[in-house]
């Protein structure tokens, strides 16, 4: 790590052992990337729970070239965050996957999937700015003018296009939707 990594304890007492703790495993973090610039960590105990005792959270910033990774475990959503050290762990056990998947797309190594087949614009309501796309399959895909990448004003009937299927509120709808280049219609 470039820098010594910053601890800070919010609404709870500082601890030498707590912090001593931290500071190891945030510098085995550098296993994990070992271009990591900066590193803040803060420890907090903000709910104060009679009948439940004290609840903490861990937030973990780490800078890396092209980025910023951020963990947060909220207390909220784990009941074991009754202790500091199983908050601790859990926050550094996530910020370690984050890690891992950044070194990994910053490789190039990211999973690719298999190419949807080209589909086609069928319906095109320009003024309203959204369409349909007819796929492969002739099932038909509601698309809007914002999930165009390379811009709804570029769509014609006819034009070969891939996207990103997902569910909306009504059905399929197409995202992030792209030209298929060389495809007039």
């Amino acid at each position: 790590m470039k820098l010594e990594p910053q601890v800070t304890f919010r609404d709870m007492e500082p601890s030498r052992a707590i912090e001593q703790a931290i500071r190891e495993k945030a510098a085995k973090l550098d296993q994990f990337h070992d271009r990591i610039t900066g590193c803040r960590i803060v420890v907090g105990a903000p709910h104060r729970h009679h009948q439940k005792g004290r609840l903490y959270n861990v937030r973990i910033d780490l800078t890396v070239p092209g980025g910023e990774l951020v963990v947060n475990r909220d207390s909220g959503r784990a009941a074991a965050h009754h202790d500091v050290q199983v908050a601790i762990r859990d926050a550094f056990d996530a910020a370690r996957r984050q890690l891992q998947e950044y070194a990994r797309r910053r490789r190039g190594e990211v999973k690719t999937h298999a190419a949807e087949p080209p589909a086609r614009v069928s319906k095109l309501f320009a003024a309203e700015r959204y369409g349909f796309i007819e796929t492969s399959d002739g099932r038909e895909i509601y698309f809007h003018g914002n999930s165009v990448v390379d811009g709804f004003d570029r769509l014609t009937l006819g034009t070969r296009v891939h996207f990103t299927e997902e569910e909306g509120q009504q059905g399929p709808q197409a995202s992030t939707v792209r030209v298929v280049h060389g495809s007039a219609a």
